[in-house]
Parts: structure tokens; sequence; C-alpha cells
């Protein structure tokens, strides 16, 4: 039995649109994964107690890699066109290397020979950081995928 050959026509204007589909969709999802990750920050930095407004001032996001020190829990990538669409929130370091003691708080430790410690402040967590994504992560994903859709569609109109 002799093999089927199949051709689809208009091939060369598909992938003309294709290759267009990366640059315009880049664009619109850089700019969704932006304004996502401003309300991530907003809502960190509302959530955050303040002393002295140090780990406050520490809390952001930047494209690519946090900062060396931060408190990392979160990152968002855009739909795997290109690999520069990686945006990481983050808190800390710096000045404000105990910002992790007061999203997740801090015990005594345990003395030597296992009993429990006799004194020692224990300071409960005072989260901002973790439950501010959580409440906000399906947004920001449907927000990435709806951008990628919209670019696809307007290339796929041109």
């Amino acid at each position: 039995m002799m093999a089927r050959t199949a051709t689809i026509t208009g091939l060369t204007k598909l992938q003309r649109k294709l290759d267009r589909l990366p640059a315009v969709a880049k664009d619109h999802i850089r700019s969704e994964m932006e304004q996502a990750a401003d309300e991530i920050v907003a809502m960190m930095k509302s959530l955050v107690p303040v002393d002295d407004g140090v780990v406050r001032a520490s809390i952001g996001w930047t494209w690519g890699k946090a900062p060396q020190g931060s408190l990392v829990i979160a990152a968002m990538k855009g739909a795997s066109i290109g690999g520069d669409l990686s945006i990481t929130i983050y808190a800390g370091g710096g000045k404000a290397y105990y910002a992790k003691w007061v999203e997740f708080g801090v015990k005594p430790k345990a003395k030597k020979d296992g009993s429990a410690p006799s004194s020692g402040k224990r300071q409960t967590g005072q989260p901002f950081f973790y439950v501010s994504w959580r409440a906000n992560r399906k947004n920001a994903r449907r927000r990435v995928r709806k951008a990628v859709r919209d670019a696809a569609r307007q290339v796929a109109s041109q």
C-alpha cells in the first residue's frame, strides 16, 4: 500500500504569522505580567508589619533573578515564548535580612541535651509574602494566558 501525502495550503503564510507572534506576544505578555506583579507587590506592602519600613521597602519584583539574599517564593514565567519573560517577586536582602523571620516567625532554640529552652522570645509569624502570592496567583496566570490568546488572535487576523 502506498503512503498518502497531504498538502497544506497557505503554509508559508501561516509560517510568516507564527514568526511574527513572538514579537507581538512578548510586548503584550510583558505588560500584563508587569501589571500582575505590581498588584501582588502592592498587596504584600499593605500586609507587611511596619516597624521601621525596611522590610516594606525591600519588597519588589524584577525581570529574571532576584537580588542576592532575598526571600523568593514565587516566580511567573510567560508561556514559554522566549526565556526572558520571567518575573521574580522578592522581599528581604541587605538591611531587611530578617524578612523571612517576619513571614514565618521564630522560636527559641532547644538546649543541646534536647530539653526545652528555659527562656527566649517566641515570635509568631506575620505572613505577608506567600499569602499575597496565593491570593493573586490564579489572576496572574489568567492574565498571562489571556495575553497569549489575544496576541495570537491579533497576529492571526493580520
